[in-house]
């Protein structure tokens, strides 16, 4: 007997399904650990690499390949602009992670996307990043994300599904971050 996945929106529907059987049975499924190793080259340049990370109960060493994302700044912030910018890089992980969340979610509701783009924009102020006034924050100000979806889903069905989003979470949420020195 030939059967066919069970697809909507590129998500398998019944692996999705199964995975989230598998959470409730076991919580513990659910930790994970993302890590990323960062090398600076120069000035505002560095390097990220990415391979390892822990999930489903166990470290997962290798993938397909290690992934690299490079990051610099724009020459009239004396870099070379040799590859997007931090700020720009928050901007990317943003709309990747709110288009990933509505796909998937759409998908496990039964909702179809035929096509879905995003512009987003942030808007930052240097002087706060230059320390010239502690009143200006140093990040973004504020980011817009414009979406032009192709569905059926009401708008509000489209905003309840982003907000599933971990990077839009990590974002308008207070994150705490450790920083530790070794030499």
């Amino acid at each position: 007997m030939i059967t066919t996945a069970n697809i909507k929106n590129g998500v398998n529907v019944d692996q999705l399904v199964e995975t989230i059987n598998h959470v409730q049975q076991d919580p513990s499924l659910a930790k994970f650990e993302f890590r990323a190793k960062n090398n600076w080259i120069e000035g505002g340049h560095c390097v990220t690499s990415i391979q390892d990370y822990y999930g489903v109960g166990q470290e997962h060493p290798t993938r397909k390949g290690d992934f690299t994302l490079e990051a610099d700044h724009v020459e009239v912030l004396l870099g070379k602009d040799q590859a997007p910018n931090p700020a720009e890089i928050v901007l990317h992980a943003l709309g990747s992670c709110l288009t990933g969340a509505m796909a998937y979610h759409a998908a496990a509701n039964g909702i179809d996307i035929e096509g879905m783009e995003s512009t987003l924009s942030g808007e930052a102020d240097l002087h706060g990043f230059l320390g010239l006034d502690p009143e200006v924050r140093k990040g973004y100000k504020g980011i817009t994300v414009k979406f032009k979806v192709k569905s059926d889903a009401s708008e509000e069905q489209l905003r309840a599904l982003s907000q599933f989003s971990p990077v839009f979470d990590i974002i308008t949420n207070p994150t705490p971050v450790t920083i530790e020195f070794e030499k």
